[in-house]
């Protein structure tokens, strides 16, 4: 099938398009509808009416942007009408929601004169937050975006000038470093005087670079100071007093090409006359002004970014609009000035410098991405754009006197981390437990490439002090092959040359001697990670471990079964997931360990996952979950359950529990109650202990695939310290995220001492 054909199913597909309308709250019962509407609605119309400001309140206008075109210049189509524009402009509202949680509608506006524009986007201020103005031609965008900012008191961001400068400015930042210039001394050279151009150019006297360092050519040639053809005041901003009259004389010796015109416009020839290492962004779209191959032949010390995503350093206004919205909506900002615009670029630019997730990698087909010339830029598919950019965004609005609303940055992040999905926001909860007082967290496989990074993370983000078991040699030469300059909190074991060695070897041979381990067998055991890991941390070398992430779950358990062992007075540990919604938060058990449970081991499990959840700030509400609800089917499965709730109430008497329930009834608040107002739970469950492994390895891969849920783990509980086994396939976000939870379980033992 064919990419055209491709796209026209894609937005023919029912329902036709890329935007709907979904309420957020309850419209089910009579008693919905009357405070949705009327009389209900007429409190928050009264209070807005008192105060203009509750509306950011008690509506949805501080989260919804309008998508405005003319439908002028289109993408490279130009100018299609405003009907033809509405795909793309769909499009923005649903990149809006995708990256930034905003709610954008989009509006196309069938008139070329600006004055109609002006005063039709002023009309609709009460209704939304922010304007993004979108493919609208030069100069008649300078002049609506002007007036707009001018006479409106939310923010109005024209996206082709503004969001091309941004991006393009962190990459430009980010290639100088590299090449080792300085941005004040290099000669930039702009092919294009259009919206994007110009405002590039404005953009980056902003960064640092010389206003008279910037030559500007449009189709005519360059544009300098005298010239009579084809100028406007938005033009002869940019003309300087110089010899060169054509693009090819332009580049000779210049630093830096931007090209924001027309494919093919820029020979090999020109190139090789740039200075040494020059900077080449062609980002015609589709087609650049030099292709990047072409690029890097005539000129391999070049580094290149284009407009497509089929090369390194895509320069894709998706890394700007979506977070720069989210950050000044969020502290109510009257606009968006150049010190917000700024500290987008830099914020850009650092994470750059970050090492990146393997969710990122792999989503491109990706075997490793690190910064260097051919990635210079965050990918648009990597989450923590929105993290870093929207809160530099805010603080500088805050920091510049246009925001309305003051906020705690920190809290703030953690708010946005929320938007990403509930994992993100209850996994936050357990790192910052863990800064608190890091613990020391064995990563057994220490060698593997994704622990390194863990590792590295752990130590930089101050949530462990991990420890690397594994040649310290090779661990090294794989960190800076990533460009890792391991965090010198990290810790190396080597599991051969390590000083516990000999006592480690004895100690196993004690534990296991009546289990039939010889010595001999004892020090070959000694060689397997696992088993050395385990003896750190029961010898009290290390608070926690992390293993699993080469081996099956159950040779990787086995070694802590067989040395740590589980807690006093239990014989069963268990693997809990928890699982996340848009707006739930549950916890699955047991997923991993036990194939058969009894009532006691059902019990236990309940318990220990119970005090799971409370690690989380969740208050557990425990359904142990069966084919029937309180007796309707006689069954000695159904049985069993009920005992186990016995056991769970005589044992913890604090605990809200109940059982045996179908899971229908357990997550429906109404059904519960009123069908089973007896039940003790009163309000749906959060935690669900499933009556075999079978149920709960079912359930929680049904659910993340067919509900698109996240999920953490498997967590082991029941241990007599952290330890916790991964899945094969794990991500370095696992890993992190598990050594997190040793930690704080690792707290709790040491506060138990």
């Amino acid at each position: 099938m064919t990419l055209k054909q491709e796209a026209l199913d894609y937005h023919s597909q029912h329902p036709a398009g890329k935007l709907e309308i979904t309420p957020t709250k309850a419209c089910l019962t009579q008693h919905d509808l009357a405070l949705a509407y009327t009389p209900g609605v007429a409190e928050p119309c009264l209070a807005i009416e008192k105060n203009p400001e509750d509306a950011y309140r008690y509506t949805a206008k501080g989260n919804f942007v309008a998508v405005v075109t003319n439908g002028t210049a289109v993408l490279g189509l130009g100018d299609i009408g405003a009907l033809a524009g509405k795909p793309v402009m769909e499009g923005k509202g649903l990149l809006f929601k995708r990256f930034a949680d905003i709610d954008a509608i989009d509006i196309e506006l069938n008139t070329k004169d600006p004055e109609l524009i002006i005063q039709t986007v002023k009309l609709l201020e009460p209704t939304f937050g922010g304007i993004n103005l979108e493919d609208i031609k030069a100069p008649e965008c300078f002049i609506i975006e002007e007036r707009l900012k001018k006479e409106m008191n939310i923010p109005v961001f024209h996206d082709d000038q503004h969001g091309t400068a941004i991006i393009s400015g962190a990459a430009l930042l980010n290639a100088l470093e590299l090449v080792g210039k300085r941005i004040e001394d290099v000669h930039i050279v702009f092919n294009g005087a259009g919206a994007a151009a110009n405002a590039c150019a404005r953009f980056y006297t902003a960064l640092g670079a010389k206003r008279d360092h910037i030559v500007m050519c449009d189709s005519k040639g360059v544009i300098y100071k005298g010239r009579t053809v084809g100028m406007n005041p938005y033009k002869e901003e940019f003309a300087i007093d110089t010899p060169a009259r054509s693009l090819a004389e332009a580049l000779v010796d210049a630093d830096v090409f931007v090209g924001l015109s027309v494919a093919n416009a820029v020979s090999q020839e020109m190139v090789k006359k740039m200075a040494p290492k020059p900077i080449i962004f062609a980002l015609a779209n589709p087609n650049p002004e030099i292709t990047y191959e072409d690029a890097k032949a005539a000129r391999p010390d070049a580094i290149v970014a284009t407009g497509r995503s089929d090369y390194p350093n895509q320069v894709n206004n998706v890394l700007g609009f979506p977070f720069i919205f989210r950050g000044a909506l969020d502290v109510r900002a009257t606009q968006i000035n150049e010190t917000m615009k700024v500290a987008a670029a830099h914020a850009l630019a650092a994470l750059a410098r970050e090492d990146v997730p393997d969710s990122v990698v792999r989503a491109y087909g990706l075997e490793s991405l690190h910064f260097g010339p051919d990635y210079l830029i965050p990918k648009p598919l990597d989450n923590r754009v929105l993290l870093w950019e929207a809160p530099a965004v805010a603080q500088a609005a805050i920091e510049t006197g246009v925001a309305r609303q003051q906020i705690d940055l920190d809290k703030y992040r953690e708010r946005l981390e929320g938007r990403l999905g509930k994992s993100r926001e209850m996994m936050r909860i357990v790192f910052n437990k863990a800064r608190h007082n890091p613990k020391r967290i064995v990563l057994a496989e220490g060698e593997h490439e994704k622990m390194i990074r863990a590792a590295h993370q752990l130590a930089e983000e101050g949530i462990a002090c991990p420890i690397l078991l594994g040649d310290e040699d090779l661990i090294r030469r794989k960190a800076v092959g990533m460009q890792i300059n391991l965090n010198p909190a990290v810790q190396i074991v080597d599991h051969e040359t390590a000083v516990q060695r000999e006592h480690y070897i004895q100690r196993i041979y004690e534990l296991r001697c009546r289990k039939g381990v010889t010595q001999r067998e004892a020090r070959e055991l000694i060689n397997d990670h696992n088993y050395f890991a385990t003896l750190m941390v029961e010898q009290g070398d290390a608070d926690g471990m992390i293993a699993g992430l080469n081996a099956h779950y159950s040779d990787a358990l086995r070694p802590p079964l067989q040395i740590i062992r589980t807690v006093p007075g239990s014989t069963i540990a268990a693997g809990v997931y928890l699982v996340t919604t848009r707006n739930r938060v549950l916890f699955f058990a047991d997923c991993t360990v036990n194939i058969e449970l009894d009532a006691t081991k059902l019990a236990e499990i309940a318990i220990r996952t119970a005090r799971l959840a409370r690690d989380f700030d969740v208050e557990p509400r425990i359904a142990l979950l069966s084919f029937s609800n309180f007796g309707s089917v006689r069954h000695p499965q159904t049985d069993m359950v009920r005992q186990a709730v016995e056991i769970v109430r005589q044992r913890q008497p604090d605990l809200v529990v109940d059982g045996e329930l179908q899971a229908n009834v357990a997550l429906n608040e109404d059904l519960l109650n009123d069908t089973y107002p007896c039940n003790m739970l009163q309000q749906e469950a959060n935690v669900l202990i499933f009556p075999s492994m079978e149920a709960a390895n079912i359930a929680y891969k049904l659910v993340q695939r067919l509900a698109n849920a996240d999920v953490i783990g498997p967590i082991l509980v029941g241990m007599r310290k952290p330890v916790h086994i991964m899945q094969r396939g794990d991500e370095v976000k696992d890993i992190v995220n598990l050594a997190a939870m040793a930690v704080v379980k690792a707290q709790h033992l040491e506060t138990q001492v």
